[in-house]
């Protein structure tokens, strides 16, 4: 059902075969539907600190680093970077806000897809721009055997953060495959571009407001509307 994508996929990138051994996941709105809450978060600290920013720009910007994100707005507006001291003051207002407000809920059938991948016996990495403690301590509680630390590759672990190809390739080097070896499952258009840069097959579910054709613009080899529309086609995925 899937095999005219992943032929594709393989002229373009000259890879030999498909052969999926593990797959890397996204951490916001893959596992947490924590991004209406981290946009709200980033909305207030921006605003409260002169900078206009929109919901929209927030969704857009899912992916990068904090430091990243503000880089980006003070250059929009400013014509400049900014200064350690203005990334670390904005950040923790952004992290404040979110603190306050945010719920830790999973994205619906994230956790039977992942106990499929599991009883598959494909690894499973965790590849994400954020650094919010909140949400990587609860990984174990919502995900209980599923993440171990020498798979994850976090904000704390990048110096370019998404939508470059750093963080699926430091995730591709800890994991020892070749990249036809690989799956990524990302829900942000900077997350498709980075995975996409990387040379991984990269589904792209879409779990938030954006048009779903964002994520194909990005590069995503196939997108599904929802996490239920993966789980359903996952063997069909593998089996192509």
């Amino acid at each position: 059902m899937f095999s005219n994508e992943i032929e594709k996929f393989l002229r373009l990138k000259k890879y030999p075969v498909f052969d999926p051994k593990a797959v890397f996941f996204d951490m916001d709105g893959v596992l947490f539907d924590s991004m209406k809450y981290h946009v709200s978060a980033w909305v207030q600290a921006m605003v409260e600190s002169g900078l206009p920013f929109t919901e929209l720009e927030g969704y857009m910007n899912e992916g990068r680093t904090g430091a990243s994100t503000i880089d980006g707005v003070f250059m929009r507006v400013y014509g400049r970077e900014a200064t350690e001291e203005e990334k670390q003051e904005i950040y923790k207002l952004k992290s404040i806000y979110f603190e306050a407000e945010a719920k830790i809920e999973q994205i619906p059938f994230v956790h039977e897809l992942l106990l499929k991948i599991q009883a598959q016996h494909l690894g499973i990495f965790l590849v994400t721009g954020s650094g919010q403690a909140t949400l990587l301590d609860s990984l174990e509680k919502h995900f209980p055997g599923l993440f171990i630390q020498e798979r994850m590759v976090t904000a704390f672990d990048v110096k370019m953060g998404k939508p470059h190809p750093e963080p699926y390739l430091m995730a591709l080097k800890k994991s020892k495959l070749n990249p036809w070896e690989v799956v990524v499952i990302e829900n942000a258009p900077l997350g498709v571009e980075s995975a996409n840069a990387a040379g991984l097959f990269t589904i792209g579910v879409n779990t938030g407001p954006l048009d779903p054709k964002v994520l194909t613009d990005s590069g995503a080899n196939i997108v599904f509307d929802g996490m239920k529309d993966l789980f359903e086609n996952w063997n069909k995925i593998l089996n192509s």
